[in-house]
């Protein structure tokens, strides 16, 4: 019997194998944007087993879990590596129609060359068939083996940038560069957290941050900092951009107020977060660097279970939140000075998909080619269909050609697997349109575009410096 996990898997059509097993596959991984722990690179950590490498920090399977009936404690809690695997392997058979059914399967098939169906029955043999594997894997192993020529990781202004100045310094072919994620410079709605994140700030940058002015010399320095370690892009989560007229007096006024104790109401938030975000954006833009906005997460929904587990564990959703204008206003607002930085768009909810690719098309300004990007399926719009509704949306409405294509924005070192997802998922797309007779036939020309979506418009577009072989 074939394995579930085979060579042509997700390729329907003659066209698609071709484009990927010829054109995609060998590609270089260009990860721009994910949630690796720097200091695992660093350590060249050594991961216990597989529940710590397949599970932990797995939000997605986390949620699968709960859905099935699995308690907490075999998901975040304290049940043993063996127990919460095997509670794993029960809730598989559960997730088909789930793209957590092929990407697990992806996952112990590519990294540990296992293509049983997973389920109770094969559960000993992949736990002993991957551990074996796992004694002689480290985390930088896994980058070498699937060719990540860079990883770009989300960092607050607060953190501290030593474990990349440690990875700097390794002898490894990837090159690993901070993000800018300054979300938590807005949090003026929420004074108890917001001071003990300045507490920090000012740590970072030996700065005692009292006054508005020292938050922006703080962050400034902060940006530059980040600079200095190679770091090119910025990056923002938001229900929505923020556009709203806010002069200096006015958010110097609700940030004194926040320090004091009083939280800035929503209005008042939205106002001083508009304020920040056009610094942000003015300062990459002179820094050359690349801005990236996710927006449309409704998050922490529960809030039992956000007070028991912390947020990133599993309890947020797609938000239905009006886009087009604010959104148009703050990307208005930078260009009218000539202070749009190149900028990537991501949605989480699909009915957006338009709005956002015709978004991108208002502030191209021919001084790159694709300086407005319509981001990747992102979260829970990174599996085929969602994948193929933003692909077709960007082709409609923009060039495809010049995408930047695929990112992990994960926490797993197993999830590489996701850049061959998307890439099949790609090339069967434009595989079925050459079958229909949609394209020329002529593989040359879809092939070369094919091969620039899966590496070479990344790294042309967020000019990192890279390794030579992947220069």
């Amino acid at each position: 019997m074939k394995p579930f996990i085979h060579d042509d898997f997700l390729l329907q059509t003659d066209a698609a194998r071709d484009l990927y097993h010829n054109f995609a596959k060998a590609e270089p991984i260009y990860d721009y944007h994910c949630h690796l722990p720097p200091a695992l690179i660093a350590d060249n950590h050594r991961f216990a087993d597989l529940a710590e490498i397949w599970l932990g920090g797995d939000h997605y399977k986390w949620r699968a879990m709960r859905a099935n009936g699995v308690p907490e404690r075999l998901c975040t809690g304290a049940a043993a590596p063996r127990e919460k695997f095997d509670a794993w392997c029960a809730t598989v058979p559960h997730t088909i129609g789930n793209p957590l059914y092929h990407w697990s399967h992806l996952e112990l098939a590519r990294y540990f060359g296992i293509t049983e169906t997973i389920n109770p029955t094969s559960a000993d043999k992949i736990w002993q068939l991957a551990n074996e594997k796992l004694a002689d894997m480290r985390s930088q192993d896994v980058l070498a083996a699937n060719k990540v020529a860079v990883i770009c990781t989300t960092d607050d202004p607060a953190d501290s940038l030593a474990e990349h100045a440690r990875i700097a310094r390794l002898d490894i072919k990837t090159k690993v560069y901070p993000a800018f994620r300054p979300d938590k410079a807005l949090g003026v709605n929420t004074p108890p957290a917001y001071n003990a994140w300045l507490e920090k700030l000012g740590g970072a940058t030996k700065i005692t941050i009292k006054t508005f002015d020292d938050l922006l010399n703080a962050l400034r320095q902060r940006h530059a900092d980040f600079h200095a370690a190679g770091g090119r892009l910025s990056d923002h989560g938001m229900e929505t951009a923020l556009s709203e007229p806010c002069t200096h007096a006015e958010a110097a006024a609700i940030f004194a107020a926040a320090r004091a104790g009083t939280a800035a109401s929503a209005s008042d938030w939205s106002k001083f977060g508009s304020y920040l975000m056009l610094e942000f954006g003015r300062w990459d833009a002179k820094a050359g660097w690349a801005k990236q906005l996710h927006l449309g997460a409704l998050r922490n929904n529960n809030t039992r279970l956000l007070q028991a587990l912390g947020p990133d564990t599993g309890f947020d959703s797609i938000g239905d939140f009006n886009q087009a204008r604010a959104l148009s206003g703050y990307l208005n607002a930078l260009d009218l000075t000539g202070e749009l930085p190149r900028t990537v768009l991501y949605n989480l909810n699909p009915a957006d998909n338009y709005v956002f690719a015709t978004m991108a098309g208002n502030f191209q300004d021919g001084s790159i080619p694709g300086k407005m990007q319509f981001g990747s399926g992102w979260w829970f719009l990174d599996q085929k269909e969602a994948m193929e509704w933003q692909l077709s949306a960007l082709a409609n409405l923009g060039l495809l050609s010049r995408f930047v294509g695929m990112l992990t924005d994960s926490r797993s070192f197993l999830s590489y697997t996701r850049h061959e997802y998307f890439r099949r998922v790609l090339c069967n797309l434009l595989g079925g349109q050459l079958e229909r007779g949609e394209l020329p036939d002529d593989l040359a020309l879809v092939g070369g575009m094919v091969r620039n979506i899966c590496f070479a418009n990344a790294r042309d577009y967020f000019r990192l410096e890279l390794a030579p072989e992947f220069s």
